[in-house]
C-alpha cells in the first residue's frame, strides 16, 4: 500500500468513525407502562410516588394511596418542585404565592410575596437549602435566596442581561437558559458560571451540571458538554412518535403522553 494510499485509508476511517459518534443512539429499554388520566405528568420522587395536576389539584400516588392537595383561592397552579418530597413546592405565579406543602400534602406554609417587606415579583421559584427558595425577582432580573421560615429576602446574583427561556433549580444551583440558548449556573453563594450553548429544543431537562435530555420536533437526544468530541450529540431511541412530556430520575426515563405514562431504563454515560 502506497502512502498516499495509506494516508487516504486512514482518513476515511477518521470520518467514518466521527460520523458514527455523533449519529450514536442510547438505547431505552421499556419496564413499564400505565393509563393515565391527568392534564399534566410530573415525575416520581425517591420513594416511589408519581405527581400529576388534573383539573388544577394537585395529587400524589403510589398504589391505593392518593394524597390531593387544592387551592381555588390561588388561580393554576404554574410550577411544582418536587426535589424535597418532605416540602413539595406549589407556585401561583399569578397571585405572586407559593405554598409548601408536608409529604401528605397538607399545608405547611403559604407565601404571598406582594406582602413581604422588599418587593418581590416572582417569575422562578425552586427549593434551596437551610429554609430557604430560590427566588427569580423580575423586578431587578436578579436570582435571590428567600428564607420562609425568617421571611427573609437576599439578592445573590447580579442583573440577567437576557431573559429566562428555561429554568431548574437543585438545592445548591440555580440553572437557566437564556433567549439565545445560552445555558448558565449560579449557586448559592452568587457564583455565575456559563456552562455553554444548548441546541434548539422543545423541552429539555438538565440532569447534572454537564450533561442534559432534550427533545426536539418528538426525538429525543442526549448531550454531555465535557465529552471532548463537543459535536456529539446521542439520540434516546423510544417506542412514542409523539409525546407531551419526558422525566428522568436515577436511570428511569418517563414518557409521558396524552393518556399513557411508559418507563424505560437507559444507561447515560
Amino acid at each position: 500500500m502506497s502512502k498516499t494510499v495509506r494516508i487516504l485509508f486512514l482518513l476515511f476511517i477518521a470520518c467514518s468513525l466521527s460520523v458514527f459518534s455523533q449519529n450514536k443512539k442510547i438505547i431505552a429499554t421499556s419496564i413499564s407502562h400505565y393509563t393515565i388520566d391527568v392534564d399534566e405528568f410530573l415525575g416520581y420522587d425517591s420513594f416511589g410516588y408519581s405527581y400529576q395536576i388534573k383539573n388544577n389539584v394537585f395529587s400524589k400516588v403510589k398504589g391505593s394511596e392518593v394524597f390531593e392537595y387544592k387551592n381555588v383561592s390561588l388561580g393554576n397552579i404554574t410550577k411544582v418542585d418536587i426535589l424535597n418530597p418532605l416540602k413539595i413546592v406549589l407556585f401561583y405565579e399569578d397571585f405572586n404565592s407559593v405554598v409548601l406543602l408536608d409529604n401528605q400534602l397538607n399545608k405547611m406554609t403559604e407565601i404571598n410575596f406582594s406582602q413581604n417587606n422588599i418587593p418581590i415579583v416572582v417569575s422562578a421559584i425552586g427549593m434551596s437549602t437551610q429554609n430557604q427558595l430560590w427566588v427569580f425577582n423580575t423586578l431587578n432580573q436578579q436570582i435571590g435566596l428567600f428564607d420562609y421560615l425568617k421571611n427573609e429576602y437576599k439578592t445573590v446574583s447580579t442583573p440577567l442581561t437576557e431573559s429566562i427561556k428555561y429554568y431548574q433549580t437543585d438545592f445548591n444551583t440555580f440553572y437557566w437558559i437564556d433567549k439565545k440558548n445560552n445555558w448558565f449556573s449560579c449557586d448559592i453563594f452568587g457564583k455565575t458560571t456559563p456552562l455553554g450553548k444548548v441546541p434548539d429544543f422543545d423541552k429539555i431537562e438538565i440532569t447534572n451540571p454537564h450533561q442534559y435530555i432534550f427533545s426536539r420536533a418528538n426525538m429525543l437526544y442526549f448531550k454531555d458538554i465535557s465529552d471532548t468530541n463537543s459535536n456529539t450529540i446521542s439520540e434516546i431511541d423510544i417506542l412514542e412518535k409523539t409525546f407531551d412530556k419526558f422525566c428522568y430520575k436515577h436511570q428511569i426515563l418517563s414518557i409521558f403522553t396524552t393518556k399513557q405514562i411508559t418507563n424505560y431504563k437507559i444507561v447515560i454515560p
